[in-house]
C-alpha cells in the first residue's frame, strides 16, 4: 500500500525564516593563504575570494557598526539554555571558541526543521512513499521497500537541511555581516570568532557537497533528467542572489520574502516529490507555489524584530516600507487567503474531508492573528509564531497527503 510515514513530532521553529549576518576585520595573512586554491577576482588589492569578497579594507561605516553595543536581546540568557541556543544558532546563545560548534551555529540548525518537513510533504504528495509497517493494512507492508524509502527520504532531508540550508544561512550571514553587527553583534563573524577563510571554505563545502548528494539521489531514483540536482542548483542560485549584491533580493520586501517562502516550502516539496515520484502535473507546481505566498507572510513576522537595523542599512523590508501595522495586515492576509484558496481547490476536486480539515486548521491561525499579531506584532512575534505555525505546517502536510491519494484520472 502506498502511503506516507508521518513524522511523530514537529518541533515548531519560531525563527525558521530569519536570516543572519556579520562582518570581520583583522584577519591574518596566514589565515588568508589557506584559501589560495580558491578562485579569486583580478583585483589583488582587494584580495577577494570570488564570488565572496573579503573585508580586509573596512570602511569607517563598517568599523563603527562592528563596535556597536549589543542590544539586550542578544545577551546570553541565564536560564541554562545558552549552550543549546548556541548550537541551534538563535539569540541568547553562549559564546564558544570551539570551531566545530561555531561552524554548526553558522548553519542555524533551528532553520532546518521547515526544510525537513517540506521534503516529507513532497514525499506524501508523490503518493509513492511506502511504510516499513502499515498499521492500517499490515498485509500491504513491504519491509525492504519501506526501509529503502526511509533511507532515501533521510538522505533527501540531509541534502535540503544541513547542506543546502546550511549553505544558505552561512552565505547570508557572510553578506549580512554589517546588519548583524547592529542586530546580533555577538554572532561568530562580527565577534571575530571565525576567520574569513574558514567561512568561505564552509560555503563551498556545503554547496558542492549538496550538489553531489543531489546527483546521487537522481541516480538512486533512476531519473533520466537530474531533477533533484536541477532543483538544488536553482535553489542555491536563489539563495545567492537573495543575500549577495548586486541583486540582493532581501533589500526588497516583496522579492526577498517570497524567495524565502519558495525556498522553505516549494523547493523542498518538489525535491521530496521528485525523489519518490514525478512532477508531471500542473497542480504539483501550483500548490507549493501558493503555499509559498503564505510563506511570504510568515517571513514578514521575522522582519518586525529587525526593523531598526533594516532601516539603518537601507533594506526595504515590508515593515520599513509600509509601517509595522500595515505589514502585519499583509502578513495575516497572505497566510489566511492562501490557505483558504487551497481549501476551496480541494473542495472543488471532491476532497471535502481534506478541505474541512484544512479549514479547521485555519481557524486557530485567524484567532492568533486577531489576538497576537495584529494588536502588537513586535512584542508578540515569537509568541504568535509558536502558537500559530503548528496549525499551518500540519495543514501543509494534510494538503500534500490529499494530493498524493487523489485519483486525477477520474
Amino acid at each position: 500500500m502506498k502511503s506516507f510515514l508521518l513524522a511523530p513530532l514537529l518541533v515548531t521553529s519560531t525563527v525558521a525564516f530569519s536570516p543572519a549576518a556579520r562582518s570581520l576585520a583583522g584577519v591574518s595573512s596566514q589565515q588568508r593563504s589557506s584559501l589560495s586554491m580558491l578562485p579569486t577576482n583580478s583585483n589583488d588589492e582587494d584580495r577577494s575570494f570570488y564570488p565572496f569578497p573579503t573585508t580586509n579594507t573596512e570602511s569607517s561605516l563598517s568599523t563603527s557598526r562592528l563596535s556597536a553595543k549589543p542590544p539586550k536581546s542578544n545577551e546570553e540568557v541565564s536560564d541554562g539554555s545558552a549552550d543549546l541556543r548556541q548550537l541551534l544558532g538563535v539569540k541568547g546563545a553562549s559564546e564558544t571558541t570551539d570551531i566545530w560548534k561555531i561552524r554548526l551555529q553558522l548553519t542555524k540548525p533551528v532553520t532546518w526543521i521547515p526544510l525537513a518537513w517540506g521534503v516529507m510533504c513532497g514525499a506524501a504528495a508523490s503518493g509513492n512513499y511506502h511504510w516499513i509497517w502499515n498499521p492500517l493494512d499490515p498485509s500491504g507492508s513491504d519491509v525492504m521497500l519501506g526501509l529503502e524509502d526511509t533511507l532515501k527520504g533521510f538522505v533527501g532531508i540531509i541534502l535540503a537541511a544541513p547542506f543546502l540550508t546550511g549553505y544558505t544561512q552561512t552565505i547570508n550571514d557572510w553578506y549580512d555581516r554589517d546588519i548583524d553587527a547592529i542586530n546580533e553583534p555577538n554572532r561568530p563573524i562580527p565577534s571575530g570568532r571565525i576567520s574569513e577563510g574558514e567561512v568561505i571554505f564552509q560555503i563551498w563545502f556545503l554547496l558542492l557537497g549538496g550538489w553531489g548528494i543531489a546527483y546521487g539521489l537522481d541516480a538512486w531514483a533512476g531519473h533520466d533528467f537530474p531533477t533533484v540536482l536541477a532543483l538544488s542548483v536553482f535553489g542555491s542560485f536563489i539563495s545567492y542572489i537573495y543575500s549577495a549584491p548586486p541583486l540582493k533580493l532581501k533589500q526588497n520586501g516583496w522579492a526577498g520574502n517570497y524567495a524565502l517562502g519558495c525556498s522553505y516550502i516549494s523547493l523542498p516539496w518538489w525535491c521530496g516529490q521528485a525523489i519518490f515520484g514525478e512532477l508531471d502535473r500542473p497542480v504539483y507546481f501550483i500548490l507549493p507555489i501558493l503555499y509559498s505566498i503564505a510563506g511570504l507572510g510568515i517571513a514578514i513576522v521575522n522582519d518586525f524584530k529587525s526593523v531598526e537595523g533594516d532601516r539603518q542599512m537601507g533594506l526595504d523590508s515590508l515593515p520599513v516600507a509600509f509601517g509595522i501595522d500595515n505589514a502585519a495586515k499583509i502578513c495575516a492576509g497572505s497566510v489566511t487567503f492562501t490557505q483558504l484558496g487551497v481549501a476551496i481547490y480541494l473542495y472543488s476536486i471532491g476532497e471535502t474531508t481534506y478541505a474541512a480539515i484544512l479549514m479547521g486548521l485555519l481557524l486557530p491561525q485567524i484567532y492568533f492573528q486577531a489576538t497576537l499579531l495584529l494588536p502588537d506584532p513586535v512584542a508578540n512575534d515569537v509568541k504568535y509564531q509558536a502558537q500559530s505555525q503548528p496549525f499551518f505546517v500540519f495543514g501543509l502536510l494534510a494538503s500534500a497527503i490529499c494530493i498524493g491519494h487523489h485519483d486525477f484520472s477520474v
